[in-house]
């Protein structure tokens, strides 16, 4: 039996706000959805910091079987 295959995609989800990073719940899991319906699995996601504890975007990994 041969290992799984993988494919992988990533994502940048810019985030806004005057006072502070803010993120559209609703805007962030339609986007996760879409993702989802097209097989792809949510890995993990983390914030890219831009000094100072402030979050300037949100990285999405996904990954799907290439079988």
């Amino acid at each position: 039996m041969r290992p799984p295959r993988w494919e992988y995609k990533t994502i940048l989800i810019d985030v806004f706000g005057f006072l502070g990073p803010k993120v559209q719940p609703e805007t962030l899991t339609a986007e996760l959805d879409a993702h989802g319906a097209e097989g792809w699995e949510l890995v993990s996601a983390f914030d890219v910091n831009r000094g100072h504890g402030a979050t300037s975007a949100i990285v999405v990994l996904f990954k799907r079987s290439r079988d």
